[in-house]
This record gives structure tokens, sequence and C-alpha cells, in this order.
């Protein structure tokens, strides 16, 4: 069954995911982006700002940014990298993983061109499959060396996620870890407390973090789960009321319903070698839950009556 694929009024595609349960998904081809998920009872899981624009030169503020070839402003790339900015294409042959047979699923990729090596001189392929199932959102980047020299790079995907209220909001997992806070020129430091609470702007870089992270809505009673697989690190980051009047696309009250929080790979960039390939792998589900401290399994989640 092929995916179904929606013209936007600027003639930019935009594919459209759902399965049996009610949830859908929508990815444009501009930047891999997914910009929507809606659960099966059609709330949405994905933040907009309410002053979204789409530009070629950007991503959008929302949803899912492919960060790649890096995720600072280190280097002479943009801050981000160019994939989030790039036009995708349909991936028709995903090897090694399965071929896509049903609309709950999609394989994108982008390849270097001649343009991304004057900036960045690396050849290779960058796939993405994106999957669609009751609950959950998976994400399955990799990327392949199709070049004769190796290469190293940063790899990020950028979650905006909705909230119903930034203050209401915790983020359980990362107790204990070291972090690098990029408020304070990325000055190492340890976490101290046992769940990340958000009364002002953060932009943080957690290292060497666990599989699973928690982001516990308590107004909604709804608990996010993020697992992760090849990306070992996670950035948190809201701009609170301050950065959010300063930057252009981005609503002044719209830090009060969002959060980032993102699967990375930073603090050691991944190596490739002619021809090799790196995976990496990002679910995103939900639970109903009245309260879940320490409990990052779903299944172990208190689960409230609606």
């Amino acid at each position: 069954m092929p995916v179904n694929i929606v013209q936007e009024g600027d003639g930019s595609p935009r594919i459209v995911l759902s399965e049996p349960s009610g949830s859908s998904a929508e990815v444009l081809l501009h930047g891999g982006q997914v910009v929507s998920w809606k659960n099966e009872r059609r709330e949405e899981m994905i933040f907009m700002s309410s002053k979204a624009v789409r530009r070629s030169s950007k991503a959008i503020r929302s949803g899912i940014h492919i960060n790649f070839p890096q995720f600072t402003n280190s280097s002479s790339l943009e801050q981000h990298g160019f994939a989030s900015t790039r036009l995708w294409s349909l991936d028709s042959s995903p090897s090694p993983l399965p071929p896509a047979s049903n609309q709950s699923t999609v394989d994108l990729m982008l390849e270097s061109t001649e343009d991304d090596l004057k900036i960045w001189p690396h050849r290779f392929e960058l796939r993405l499959r994106i999957s669609l199932t009751a609950g959950k959102l998976t994400l399955i980047p990799r990327v392949r060396n199709t070049d004769n020299k190796p290469f190293s790079f940063t790899f990020v995907l950028c979650n905006y996620l909705s909230v119903s209220d930034i203050s209401e909001v915790r983020v359980e997992g990362l107790e204990t870890l070291d972090y690098f806070d990029n408020l304070l020129q990325k000055e190492r430091f340890t976490e101290q407390a046992d769940a990340i609470t958000f009364d002002g702007e953060i932009d943080r870089v957690y290292l060497s973090t666990p599989t699973k992270i928690a982001v516990i809505d308590h107004e909604k009673k709804r608990t996010l789960v993020l697992r992760k697989d090849g990306l070992p690190d996670a950035v948190v980051w809201n701009p609170w009321d301050k950065k959010a009047k300063a930057l252009p696309d981005f609503g002044d009250e719209d830090y009060n319903t969002m959060l980032c929080v993102n699967s990375a790979a930073i603090e050691a960039p991944i190596v490739l070698k002619p021809f090799e390939e790196w995976k990496g792998r990002q679910e995103l589900s939900t639970v109903l839950s009245s309260y879940c401290s320490g409990q990052l399994d779903p299944r172990r989640v208190l689960v409230s009556a609606e």
C-alpha cells in the first residue's frame, strides 16, 4: 500500500501516516521533518510555534528536526547542519530494513549534493524510517559513508514536545548525570536534583544517558517515554520568556507549552570509515499516569481512569 502524499498550498509535499487505532503523523519532505503526531484520542503530541514559518533556509519551529552533520555552531556550517533545510526523497530500497508495506511507515533519504560538498566535503547517504503504531512513533536514522575517506559527525533528533504547562512538567532519568550547560559557556556540571523541573531558561547536553527518559506532564496526567539507541546524549531545552520574545519564529508565550528533549550523539562524534554505516533509533510512546516517579517502564506506570 503506498504512502499517502498530500500537496501543501505552497506545492510542497506532505506525507500522512495513519494506523487502525486512530493515531496519525505528518511528515514533510522538506527537512524530513515530523510536524504532527496525534494519539488515538486525536491529541497533538508535537509542539508547533504560533509563529512558525516555512522557509527553505530554516527548519520549521515544530516537530522533530534532523540535525546533521553537526549540532553546534563550531564550524562554517549552519548551526544545526543542513539536513533539516534540504528536500528529501522517498527511499524505495531501504536495505537492510524490510520494505515498508503499509500506510503507517515511510522511508526517506537524503544524499550529498555538489552544493553540500562545497561546505562539507564528504559523500553520504542519510536514510530515515518513520513508523507509526498504536501509541508509538519510531524513527530509525542511518548514515552511510559513500566516500573513499573517513568522516565524523554529530547527530540529533530534536523533539519539540507539546506539554500542558512547562511549570508542571518533570523529566526523570537524567538525575546524577553530568551535563554541559550551554548557558554557562558549556561548563560541565553534575545533576543534583532527583528530577528536572522548570522555572527558567534551560539549555543542557546530558552525557551518557540511559536508554529511557520520561517526560511527566502532571496536568494532562500523561507520561511521554523516550527510548533511544545509538544516541547516548540528551539535550533539554526551553527558551523561557525573554529568549522566546527574541526568537522571530516563536510566540511570546509559546515557551509555556513546549519542551525539547532530544536524542543526541554530541560529546563523542560518530566516526565512519568508507562504506561503513551508523544506525540510531528513537521511540516515543505515551501512557496515561497518575504518578510515575522512578517508573520509566510504561507497564509499571500507575494508569489513571479517564
